[in-house]
């Protein structure tokens, strides 16, 4: 057993399309190559769609008879009861078992946004449905207020005073024309020097505006950027603007039957490559000699690599623990009130007006998504955990849904890694942070690929080839 392989992908999970690869027998040795991934998330799926798409080969295995870690989308409904322990089995109010695809961790696609362009590119569209998600509102003193994000919405804002108003509006138009190359669209700022904060004075914004568009446009988590330039902030304000213009309600886009099909349209993606599935495989042991990775032992068989990449469980000695999340999964027979009924939304609440240092997310989706029997929405509440009673700390968010027919809690710890992979050639993902959106995640995505390479990551690169999309017609 001495082959070598491009990309082996530990734990893809993808129950159903890995249970039909698997059940061919497929070992190690079916497969050639040179670098190894190991994952529990779409960081690392999308990763080896990637790198096969760029000529590499590719094993995918996993520790679990699933799609499994912390990203899984669970089904069928008495599934979700057991993973949390609860007690009996749904009630019959509750639907089909099979009805539900519940998200483990609740995360939405910008339209306009990084995640988006590497499914077209790629061309992983066409495994995926996608609806717009429906509202999306913050949470000042107690109630909830639709995102204005246009110069018309801002006139037309409950959110804001007349003069406030007016204010943002100008505010608005500047972010839209700002072009940091083009001097005559910068009205005096400096994108790499003048602060945000200095930018809010310049238009004479309150704080109640500042945290909407800080937290609820730039989706920043903690005040920090205030004090650091301008230019990113600003370009994560014309991002959600952008976004929305796409689509018209809101920026945000949602795949049916949940976030466990985006990495399986990746996985297949890697498949039509030429990639190979197994599941119920152990890892053993990842074989380290003289400092570097050279393979990964399972079931006393070893796969030779050049590369690893994974997620912080595969190697918790090369990782740091940086905080926690909490997470509520909330089952309902209604929609959140003042959202004008939506079938799917998502609410910040701008740590400002909880006193808290970290925002507090809320995604609601439906039955509408093919995630929940009908008549049911799914509530998922996240933010970084701050006190001993993580709990307490979503009572904000859980006061806009009550009532609540059941709730699943849960708190993980995030991770980091120690070791860039520079010497070793592990390349270790971080873990999944409280935003409900996908940025922080292809950052990620990037900075592994750039470690990995040695350049930066080029949407270009990966294009498909017309010949290359064989067995899609299936």
């Amino acid at each position: 057993m001495n082959e070598e392989y491009d990309v082996i992908v530990l734990g893809t999970g993808l129950t159903h399309v890995n249970k039909c690869l698997s059940s061919q027998g497929l070992g190690f040795s079916t497969a050639i190559g040179r670098a190894l991934v190991t994952s529990q998330s779409e960081d690392e799926c999308i990763l080896s769609g990637i790198m096969s798409v760029k000529g590499k080969k590719v094993l995918h295995m996993d520790r679990n008879s699933y799609y499994g870690g912390e990203s899984a989308s669970i089904t069928p409904l008495e599934d979700l009861y057991k993973r949390f322990n609860i007690p009996g089995t749904p009630p019959e109010s509750m639907g089909k078992g099979r009805d539900w695809n519940v998200d483990l961790i609740p995360k939405f696609l910008m339209a306009n946004g990084q995640l988006v362009r590497m499914l077209l590119i790629t061309e992983v569209t066409r495994y995926l449905d996608f609806k717009v998600v429906e509202g999306s509102y913050v949470y000042k003193k107690g109630s909830i207020y639709k995102v204005p994000s246009t110069e018309t919405e801002a006139l037309a804002s409950s959110l804001m005073g007349l003069f406030e108003k007016r204010r943002f509006k100008k505010f608005l138009g500047f972010v839209s024309n700002f072009d940091q190359n083009d001097p005559k669209t910068l009205d005096g700022v400096d994108p790499n020097k003048t602060t945000m904060r200095d930018v809010y004075k310049k238009f004479d914004l309150g704080q109640d505006v500042i945290d909407f568009t800080g937290h609820s446009l730039a989706l920043y988590r903690t005040d920090e950027y205030l004090d650091e330039p301008c230019l990113d902030s600003v370009n994560r304000i014309k991002l959600y603007s952008e976004s929305l213009a796409r689509y018209g309600k809101s920026p945000y886009l949602y795949p049916l039957y949940g976030l466990g099909e985006l990495p399986q349209g990746f996985a297949r993606l890697s498949a039509i490559y030429g990639g190979i599935y197994m599941l119920n495989k152990p890892i053993e042991e990842v074989i380290v000699e003289d400092g570097k990775v050279v393979g990964v032992k399972s079931e006393g068989e070893i796969a030779r690599c050049k590369q690893l990449i994974c997620d912080p469980s595969y190697m918790m000695d090369r990782a740091n623990k940086v905080g926690q999340v909490i997470r509520a999964i909330c089952v309902m027979s209604h929609p959140i009130k003042n959202t004008n009924d939506v079938n799917s939304c998502q609410i910040i609440i701008p740590q400002n007006q909880v006193g808290r240092k970290h925002d507090i997310y809320v995604c609601m989706v439906s039955c509408a998504h093919n995630v929940a029997a009908k008549g049911k929405y799914v509530a998922i509440i996240s933010t970084t955990v701050e006190t001993n009673e993580p709990e307490k700390e979503l009572k904000p968010a859980l006061d806009l849904l009550e009532p609540i027919e059941q709730k699943f809690v849960s708190t993980s710890d995030l991770y980091a890694p120690t070791d860039m992979g520079t010497d070793s050639q592990i390349f270790i993902s971080r873990s999944y942070d409280a935003t409900t959106h996908f940025e922080t995640t292809c950052d990620d995505i990037k900075d592994i690929f750039k470690r990995m390479t040695g350049t930066d990551f080029d949407f270009g690169d990966i294009n498909r080839k017309q010949n290359d999309i064989f067995g899609d017609a299936d």
